[in-house]
């Protein structure tokens, strides 16, 4: 057995920022800046996630008009250069710093160092975003008259768990039209009667 050998050096992120085709020069500028962390480097839902102690703190993603660091407990963070934008109405604890070129990121780096110091702070503090309840959430009218009109189906609906009500209701809720918040709610129905989310 050779004991000489050399253990790879190869990181579990490594394939993504090799093949990543857009952004590339930018996320190799954002992964410099992650690394500088000293979190652990890890592919979550297929993107660079960084962590402590097995807990997200950010992760680098891309879209087709801008890349971003989304921190996931930004709604904490003081924000002092108002740079943290709010994905949609909906999203309650994630942060986005969007860029759409290697430079501005480049002008932000020391901010950007700052904020990962900060995010990494909250989670040590074991502070937590205070989440919506489900009665917050509105009710779109075409569920709502299911509910009132299916015995059956409103004691499966409260049973679910909260995460799963607010995931039926957000999916409902998110199309423009009567008609497609019908088709919707149509399809979920046995889902839910059988106790199931909208992602299981």
């Amino acid at each position: 057995m050779d004991t000489n050998k050399k253990k790879s050096t190869t990181k579990p992120a490594d394939f993504f920022f090799k093949e990543t085709k857009t952004w590339k020069k930018e996320f190799e500028i954002l992964r410099s800046i992650a690394l500088g962390s000293k979190l652990a480097e890890e592919i979550k839902w297929g993107q660079p996630c960084y962590t402590l102690h097995g807990q997200n703190i950010f992760l680098l993603h891309g879209f087709k008009e801008y890349c971003a660091i989304l921190f996931f407990k930004g709604a904490l963070l003081k924000d002092s250069k108002k740079i943290l934008i709010q994905q949609s109405e909906n999203v309650q604890s994630a942060r986005q710093i969007r860029f759409q070129n290697s430079s501005e990121i480049t002008k932000l780096q020391t901010v950007l160092k700052s904020y990962i110091k900060e995010a990494i702070q909250v989670e040590k503090s074991g502070e937590k975003v205070a989440m919506k309840e489900t009665s917050e959430y509105k009710v779109p009218e075409e569920f709502l008259r299911h509910l009132e009109s299916n015995a059956k189906l409103h004691t499966a609906f409260l049973s679910l768990t909260p995460g799963r009500q607010r995931g039926y209701l957000l999916h409902f809720s998110g199309a423009k039209r009567s008609e497609t918040r019908e088709e919707r709610i149509q399809k979920q129905i046995p889902n839910i009667l059988s106790g199931k989310g909208l992602n299981d």
